[in-house]
């Protein structure tokens, strides 16, 4: 089984994405608020994925992008708030 965790952007919006096998999983979308910030509003995961941890490794890959970026990250989707709640060591971003 490939697993890839993927980003994709352009100035207004983007998404990030968990394919296995060629096919897209996962997904949690996102839209930029000004240059500094990033509104996580949607996260998705493919029936018969659930529990195989996509929906969090999207999460900390938005906020490797975020430390990389010097952006902050605002978490709107239920899903991405409850891991920003859970993991302590991601709240830098906030």
């Amino acid at each position: 089984m490939s697993e890839i965790l993927e980003l994709e952007y352009n100035e207004k919006e983007g998404f990030f994405y968990m394919a296995v096998n060629d096919k897209i999983e996962a997904k949690m979308t996102f839209v930029f608020a000004g240059k500094d910030k990033i509104i996580i509003d949607h996260t998705e995961v493919n029936v018969g994925n659930n529990g195989k941890g996509f929906g969090k490794k999207m999460v900390e890959k938005a906020v490797a992008f975020a430390r990389e970026k010097g952006i902050s990250i605002l978490p709107l989707c239920p899903f991405a708030k409850s891991v920003f709640d859970k993991n302590p060591e991601f709240r830098d971003v906030l």
